[in-house]
């Protein structure tokens, strides 16, 4: 991963921060993942999930991460779901533009 990938990276997870200041539910990382996946690699969505899950306020394991991003499951987040997560992701500053290439 690329020096500026590596601090988009860091700052996608800041941003997430803010938009969960009290860590992320687990009910919200199935819309949350899927949202991230659209942008980013699955590198990239296995380090920043890591990073939150270690706030969170739902215990969750990297192993429950690692299990969300390879299943399908991350597919059927519901419209409500999508809604929520994306309110999260804007209040916390998500940038709306695609994150920068390698």
């Amino acid at each position: 991963m690329s020096e500026q990938r590596a601090g988009f990276v860091a700052r996608a997870v800041e941003w997430l921060r803010a938009g969960y200041p009290d860590g992320v539910p687990r009910r919200d990382y199935v819309a949350l993942l899927g949202l991230l996946r659209r942008k980013l690699t699955e590198d990239e969505v296995r380090k920043i999930a890591q990073e939150l899950a270690a706030q969170s306020v739902d215990p969750i394991t990297t192993q429950d991460i690692e299990s969300m991003i390879s299943s399908t499951v991350l597919q059927q987040a519901s419209p409500e779901d999508t809604v929520r997560v994306a309110a999260h992701l804007a209040a916390g500053g998500w940038p709306l533009a695609d994150p920068p290439a390698d």
